[in-house]
């Protein structure tokens, strides 16, 4: 039953996306898409026995230089609310040529028509976005 639910909520996601962004729907029903140089993917999961969630994972940013200086410091700004949103959970991690930061939501989205499921995805990728802008200027 669950799994009928999920394959529900990601198509209902689907829909939503598609009235701004050419969404791919990978075999196993991931949703990936692109929005202002963010890279997004949607997936969904049981949290627990009757909690399906989607989870929104968006790529900020990668390979972001070291700086000595506070005012470039990629994990203190991030820290400090660079493209500050209302919506999900910023990661910073140091990877082999520099700094990566994605932004990630989930949420239980079981009901949620395409209406409100596009309005909610885009607040998190906006704010991905201007969290992008900020870190990359573009």
């Amino acid at each position: 039953m669950t799994t009928d639910v999920i394959t529900g909520m990601l198509a209902i996601a689907k829909g939503a996306l598609e009235r701004f962004h050419d969404v791919t729907a990978a075999d196993d029903g991931a949703l990936t898409f692109a929005h202002g140089g963010v890279l997004c993917v949607v997936q969904g999961t049981e949290l627990e026995e009757g909690l399906p969630v989607l989870n929104l994972t968006c790529v900020v940013a990668w390979d972001l230089p070291d700086s000595a200086d506070p005012e470039h410091d990629v994990p203190r700004r991030v820290g400090l609310g660079v493209g500050e949103g209302l919506f999900g959970t910023p990661r910073v991690v140091r990877g082999e040529r520099g700094w990566d930061v994605t932004l990630r939501y989930a949420f239980p989205a079981a009901g949620l028509g395409e209406g409100p499921m596009g309005t909610l995805l885009m607040l998190v990728v906006s704010s991905a976005s201007s969290m992008r802008a900020e870190l990359v200027g573009g």
